[in-house]
């Protein structure tokens, strides 16, 4: 039997329906971030900003910032990841920038993964991580370094190095935030890059 559009006998019983979402549940979908993205991002950074020393800078951030490292990503064709609700609202993000702007440091950068206030906690870092590994893989980079402050910030360095970051360094008191000095901790990656076309070349300099 065919039902018309609207008839109500069309709804199946409840044993044979899919189970709806529970809107309690954590839900997200990765993506590349767009244009319409940078308010939300520029939002979630701006927040470290303000409360953490994860980041040492002391002024937030610009719409007009935003706009130029997302041109300059999207130029370069590197990887800028968003995680966003089924709602599309963004809740955390992920990106590499180049570690130097030298030619031959082409094929190493590094990373940046901020989540907004609340998210963390439930595996989203480490989807967003996991997510920009491969992604960088995938254009052939071989090397991600990860510049992490030496206060407050051991949850990014767990997070890292589940991945398989290892520390190559520390810098003490290279940092001044909130009226204390603070250092920074490097660890380091390889890549098992999938070559695919020619890298991003930064300035020569």
């Amino acid at each position: 039997m065919q039902f018309e559009p609207g008839d109500r006998r069309r709804r199946l019983p409840r044993h044979l329906r899919e189970p709806e979402p529970d809107p309690g549940t954590f839900s997200f979908t990765i993506r590349p971030a767009t244009l319409r993205d940078l308010p939300d991002v520029r939002e979630i950074y701006n927040h470290y900003v303000a409360n953490s020393v994860v980041t040492f800078d002391e002024k937030r951030s610009t719409h007009r910032y935003w706009r130029e490292k997302f041109t300059m990503l999207t130029k370069l064709a590197l990887p800028f990841l968003v995680a966003v609700t089924p709602s599309n609202q963004v809740i955390g993000y992920a990106l590499v920038q180049p570690w130097a702007s030298k030619s031959a440091y082409r094929y190493t950068v590094e990373d940046s993964i901020y989540l907004g206030p609340g998210a963390g906690g439930k595996g989203l870092g480490s989807a967003l991580l996991q997510a920009l590994i491969l992604a960088c893989e995938e254009i052939g980079l071989r090397e991600i370094v990860a510049v992490i402050s030496d206060s407050g910030a051991e949850p990014s360095i767990r997070l890292h190095s589940k991945f398989g970051f290892v520390e190559v360094g520390r810098m003490g008191r290279v940092g001044f935030k909130f009226g204390r000095s603070l250092g920074t901790v490097y660890l380091q990656k390889s890549l098992t890059p999938k070559p695919r076309r020619r890298l991003f070349h930064p300035r020569r300099g």
